[in-house]
């Protein structure tokens, strides 16, 4: 696949894939974390703010393509 193909692919499933996330992690706060404290809420954002970066740097590796020697 050429390299500029699959970055414009990567491009719009890392967009589609923060958008998704940021949802999901808002809807679950917004219907889970009402009434908790506010430590627990400081908690939760901390560990979403950070996870999403996984599955992003994976996609981010995919979009460099195969290493070049």
């Amino acid at each position: 696949m050429p390299v500029r193909l699959r970055k414009f692919i990567g491009t719009i499933l890392l967009i589609i894939l923060v958008l998704g996330y940021a949802l999901l992690a808002t809807t679950i706060a917004v219907n889970a974390l009402g009434a908790s404290p506010w430590w627990v809420h400081l908690t939760y954002f901390l560990l979403t703010g950070l996870l999403w970066v996984l599955p992003a740097m994976g996609l981010i590796k995919w979009m460099a393509g195969p290493r070049q020697r």
